[in-house]
């Protein structure tokens, strides 16, 4: 599914604990999870309620969580290639 271009490309992130994730942030007003993987990549998902962000943040392992009940139910796309990708 072809995602906007009219969509900014980054939402402000904040430092999280977890072995899969660096940070995360979200836009309430658009309804835009934007997630920093470890690998470096850095996705946004649409129209992720403010519930299911804050789940997210809470749950035990967001590892998981992200792969249940994000990933595969919201829209994506990619904001950044992984930090080995990237050209210098």
């Amino acid at each position: 599914m072809r995602i906007p271009s009219h969509v900014p490309p980054l939402v402000h992130r904040d430092p999280v604990n977890s072995s899969s994730i660096t940070s995360v942030g979200y836009d309430p007003k658009r309804q835009i999870l934007e997630v920093e993987f470890v690998d470096g990549d850095v996705y946004q998902y649409f129209d992720v309620p403010r519930q299911t962000y804050e789940a997210f943040v809470q749950a035990e392992s967001m590892g998981q969580f992200m792969n249940w009940e994000i990933k595969e139910r919201h829209r994506y796309r990619r904001v950044s290639p992984k930090l080995n990708d990237r050209q210098t």
